[in-house]
This record gives C-alpha cells, structure tokens and sequence, in this order.
C-alpha cells in the first residue's frame, strides 16, 4: 500500500518524495495563477502539466519574488524559495525550509495582489528619480559593447539630440572602468573623463555607470578588500571565492558585510565626486552565478540574500538600475527586463514581463533596450541590414511602458522616415512623462502596479489569456504592435474609450484595426 501510495504521489508532484515540506492546493473553478518570476511572464498564467518551476536554482535573467498569486483572489507567499508545479488538477509546491499556506484574500487577482503586497512588500512611498518616468534613457551597450571609450560616447549624445531626440538618463555600460572593483575611467579610452561628464551635463543628461559586485583579482583593490575581510570566501577552506560569470573569474564583493557594503558605497561616491556622475547600473546580482557553496558575513545568508543585498546597495543612489533581485518589491529601485534579443518574439515577451513584474512588486521596471538589449543577437546579423519594421514597433511598445530605454542608434540603422517615427514616439513619452509620474507616485502609495495586467485591472471578463495589449495605470489602455504586420485585434472593456485617433468607442467590443507603422494604437478611458 505505501508504496502504491509513494508511486501516486510521484505521479501527482515528482520532487515532492525529497522536499521537506509539502503542499497540495485543489484549483478554484477557473482559477489561474501567476507569479514567481518576472523573465517567465509569458508562460502565465501558468497551464496544467507544466514543468517544474525551481526559485532555488534560477532567476532567468531577472527578478524573481516567492510569490504566487490567483485569479480567484487567492496567493501563496514564501520567506524563502520554493519549488511549484501545475499537474493533473493539483498545486504542488515543495520547500526545503518552510510550511506554505494558501492565503483567500479576496476573489480577484488584484485583490490577491494588494493584500500580499501589503503585508509581505509594502511600498514606502518614495519613488526613484522623476527623470525616469519623464524622459528617455541612452544605453551605449549594442552600439560599443565592450568598447567604451568617450568620443563615440559624446558622439553618440551630440546624435541624439541633432536628430531631435529629447535629453535624458545616459548609461555608460560595460568596460568604462580600469577593471572590475575599480571605478576610474580607462585612461586610454577616456582622456577627460570629467569634460565629458561635464559635456553630458551641459546637453541636458544625467550620467550613469555600469558596475557589478566583482572584484578582479591581482589588484590593488582586490588585496585591499581581501585584507579588510570585504570578499566572499568559500566555507570549505575560507579562502577569497573565485566566482565565474559571463566576463570571466573574479572575487565578489560580500554584499551581507555591512562595512563592505559601506566601503563600496563610500568608492562609488568617490567616483561621483570625482567626475560628476549621477548614479549608477547595478548589473549582475544573479544567483546563477553563486554555484560555490559559501562564507558569508552574514551566516543566515545564502545566494538569494545576495541577490537581495545587491539590489538594496542600488536604493542608496537616487539613480539606479538592477536587472535582477529576491524580495524586493516596493522598494524605489529601477528594474530592468532582462536582456532581450532582437527579435518579433522578444518583442511579445515585453508586455506579459512588464505586467508580471508589476504583479511582483516592481513597479518602476524599464522594458530592457528598444530593439533588444542582448549583444549577441546583433552580433549574428553581420553585414545583413536591421529589420527597420522591428526597430520601430519596439519603440512603440516602449513609449507608454513607464520607461523607455534606446541602444541600438535609430539615426545609424533607420530610414530618415523611420527614425523620424521613433523620434515621434520618444517625444511622446515626454509628454506622457507627468501622467506615468503621477501613476509611479500613486504605486508609490498604495503598491498597484503601473503596468497593469488585464486580469488585473478587468477582472473575470476572459482577460486571463491577454498578453499583447496592457494598461498603463488606470487610464490608459496600449495595444501596440508586438508583431510584424499592419493590423491587429483589439479587446476593449467596458466603457467609453477615446483612442489615439481621436474616436470614441463604447465597449466591450473587440475591434479589427490597421495600424501603419507610424501609428502606435492606445484608448483613453473616459466614462
């Protein structure tokens, strides 16, 4: 019998025979689920017989949250990670440390939300820089990837804003600096690295810079740090870890050391002083990469208080940007999707990202780079001319995302007409700029999302499988292009709509619309 018992239950939820603690939930009628992590927003809500999802071991590029949140107003939160899986009508989630209870807060998925928010990530009423919502951002990253170097930089601005783009947040990416755990200019890249900040600043710019927890090694920095006892050890012989991650092998800062913490922040204001910069991209923090089995300074802490450690460091700057993160939602840091490839098919993974992130507490999350942040993907093009159509509909997906972020050079690989169009649609942003500010101040308050899943905002009106059009707050509506063409379906709730076009337009209605490549379609709700 028990074994007969063991096998049913291998059947049911497979890894529940070796976890400690074991939970099975019976499904509402209709129920659906979201939530766990930001990089998966285009598998939800989750179907039946799905694969295992594991918090433990992978955050895909992104934040992820022990979170799951239902339709029916239901949510299951956790203080730790842990495993879930949607088999044969059952919930089963598995934890190596902790009971997980099913938490009926309420029979909507933002009834689930707002309570779960409110008691496991309350927002502290502060945002990040207004600049964020108001303005577009400048990432040098596709077009000098690990060249940096302070012409093509200031080239770079000067084209921006002779081709009519508006000034705003400008990100100095990988490779500016000496070497990791140093934050001066290369000398040979950057012959007046304050003139330029200074220049930066004089166009109408604010300046950040990329850096990461890592420390290269044989450096003076490195032996300085390892002195003072700054530096994650390994616990088998508590010697300096060596960590392997995308650009090589290095020490990594122990983030769960209060003084180190302390001693970094003080280097990094250091370098602001120095040079004027404005903040900070606060890359890596991902627990992929922390395969040791570890030291830290804190010796309750493990991969994913690093994570969370990394992120908390960034709500120090007023300027900030992560890109992965544990358990820190509500907080006024600015998140980023992770990197997405120049593709139609990254270009439908922003919206369902955007809307789960919002669902996860992260409510000031920038959708990565227009037309794809992931360098490889650009690499494989070769002589091959860009797809002109892609760049501008990411563009449009952007404009009314609570930030929008250029890399790739509109002016380098679009048609004067084409780039004219996306110069169109930064401006738009602009002048959204007051109203995305106002909805990142009312999350600021009361923690709703600013990117609101349709679930979310129309509840139990067959929104659940929606994963192309959003709300931006309560007011508007955006259903841009997330696929080649000229045409699209579009869903309206109930309501009097007003759309871009200047129409009004009662709904429900589901609407068959042409959409030229200068049009981004969006419905004001005005009744």
């Amino acid at each position: 019998m028990m074994k007969r018992i063991l096998f049913l239950l291998s059947l049911i939820c497979p890894f529940m025979l070796s976890a400690q603690h074991v939970t099975k939930i019976a499904p509402l009628n209709g129920e659906r689920w979201w939530g766990g992590m930001v990089a998966l927003g285009s598998e939800m809500p989750f179907a039946s017989n799905t694969r295992i999802y594991d918090l433990n071991k992978e955050n895909h590029n992104n934040q992820t949250v022990p979170l799951l949140l239902s339709s029916a107003g239901r949510y299951v939160w956790g203080e730790r990670p842990f495993r879930f899986q949607f088999k044969n009508d059952t919930i089963c989630l598995s934890s190596d440390y902790e009971d997980l209870e099913v938490v009926l807060a309420g029979n909507t998925l933002k009834d689930a939300y707002m309570a779960s928010s409110a008691k496991h990530f309350p927002f502290n009423g502060k945002v990040p820089e207004s600049l964020f919502f108001s303005q577009p951002q400048y990432n040098t990253w596709i077009e000098l990837m690990y060249d940096q170097n302070q012409k093509d930089i200031l080239d770079y601005a000067h084209q921006a804003l002779a081709n009519g783009f508006p000034p705003g947040i400008f990100m100095v990416d990988d490779n500016w600096q000496r070497y990791y755990g140093n934050f001066d200019f290369k000398a040979e890249k950057f012959p007046d690295p304050k003139g330029m900040c200074d220049e930066l600043h004089l166009m109408g710019f604010k300046i950040m810079l990329w850096i990461a927890p890592f420390i290269s090694s044989d450096t003076p920095e490195f032996r300085e740090m390892e002195q003072k006892g700054y530096l994650l050890k390994n616990k088998s012989d508590g010697n300096t870890a060596i960590v392997k991650w995308w650009n090589g092998y290095s020490a990594c800062l122990d983030v769960t050391n209060p003084k180190a913490v302390e001693f970094f922040k003080s280097k990094l204001k250091t370098a602001m002083q120095r040079y004027g910069v404005d903040g900070f991209k606060f890359d890596a923090g991902d627990i992929y990469y922390m395969t040791g089995d570890y030291d830290f300074f804190d010796k309750t802490a493990d991969k994913h208080l690093y994570s969370q450690r990394w992120a908390e460091i960034g709500a120090s700057f007023p300027y900030n940007e992560l890109r992965a993160a544990w358990k820190t939602g509500g907080m006024p840091i600015v998140q980023r999707l992770g990197d997405k490839a120049y593709s139609w098919r990254s270009s439908s993974l922003i919206i369902p990202d955007m809307s789960v992130a919002g669902l996860l507490g992260y409510a000031y999350t920038c959708p990565d780079m227009i037309g794809g942040g992931e360098f490889k993907s650009f690499l494989n093009i070769g002589d091959k001319k860009l797809d002109e159509e892609l760049i501008v509909r990411s563009c449009q997906i952007h404009a009314l995302m609570p930030m929008m972020q250029f890399s790739v050079a509109p002016w380098r690989v679009l048609s004067k007409e084409n780039m004219a169009i996306c110069c169109k649609y930064a401006w738009l942003h602009e002048q959204m700029g007051d109203y995305i500010l106002e909805c990142a101040r009312n999350s600021a308050k009361t923690g709703e999302p600013i990117v609101r899943n349709m679930e979310y905002a129309f509840p139990h009106q067959g929104f659940e499988e929606c994963k192309d059009q959003f709300m931006l707050g309560s007011r508007f509506l955006v259903t841009p292009m997330v696929k080649n063409g000229t045409e699209r379906e579009v869903r309206l709730p109930k309501g009097v709509w007003r759309d871009d076009q200047g129409t009004k337009i009662r709904g429900p209605k589901t609407l068959t619309i042409e959409v030229p490549l200068n049009r981004l379609p969006y419905y004001e709700r005005i009744k």
